[in-house]
């Protein structure tokens, strides 16, 4: 008896540490491969004033995103430039686009035509504007008219880059032996590399091939003729 009841109660202790081992399963796990998860209402509030979509400077933004990634999407800001705006304007750059007031949108639009003022020169994107001379940060469409206006005056007084961008050649140095190549990317045809071939191979073939052959000699003077004795 006394045996049975020992077995029992390791038994008991088996089935324990078991139960102990397996991972307690969560009300969102399906218990079956085949039936779907459960899915439960989440408990977060969802805000009234959240705007899927936002208009910021004229260009429609996703509000599902926070601040410092969306604003990139504006021609002429950049991750640090979006960074440095939230940090004037005390806004929490995690915050998301939707979440904003409208007053918080007119602040960061008046900010960015402001850039120039409020962010230090090395960041603006034009600096030492050529008519007015003055450091600018533009953005959006006048950043577009300002560097077409710039290629026009290049190319208007023939300088070198005004030269390249007529030929359509890069303008920074880079090398054309490999890059920037345009027409049918073919190599050098069959045709030409033949006839170079056959045109090297003929002065060969016409007797000119033995190049350490010692030259033709030169005819030799001719003797000067003897004087004939004088009659007398």
């Amino acid at each position: 008896m006394e045996k049975k009841e020992g077995a029992a109660r390791v038994d008991e202790k088996t089935e324990k540490k078991k139960q102990e081992k397996q991972p307690e399963k969560k009300a969102g796990q399906h218990q079956h491969p085949g039936k779907p998860p459960e899915k439960k209402p989440s408990d977060t509030p969802v805000d009234a004033n959240f705007r899927q979509l936002v208009r910021v400077s004229g260009i429609v933004l996703d509000g599902n995103k926070e601040v410092y990634r969306v604003l990139p999407k504006i021609r002429g800001i950049g991750q640090n430039t979006a960074q440095a705006m939230m940090h004037i304007m005390g806004i929490d750059k995690e915050i998301k686009l939707g979440s904003l007031t409208e007053e918080e949108i007119t602040k960061i639009e008046e900010n960015i035509l402001t850039l120039n003022k409020n962010i230090p020169s090395w960041m603006t994107n034009r600096q030492n504007d050529y008519v007015t001379g003055e450091n600018l940060h533009l953005t959006g469409s006048e950043l577009e008219i300002s560097q077409r206006e710039d290629i026009t005056r290049q190319k208007r007084i023939k300088s070198y880059k005004g030269v390249r961008h007529i030929l359509g050649l890069p303008v920074r140095g880079q090398r054309t032996r490999t890059s920037f190549r345009t027409g049918s990317a073919i190599g050098v045809s069959r045709k030409k590399s033949a006839q170079a071939a056959a045109a090297a191979a003929a002065p060969k073939a016409s007797g000119g091939g033995a190049k350490g052959a010692a030259p033709a000699a030169a005819p030799k003077a001719a003797a000067p003729a003897a004087e004939k004795p004088k009659k007398e």
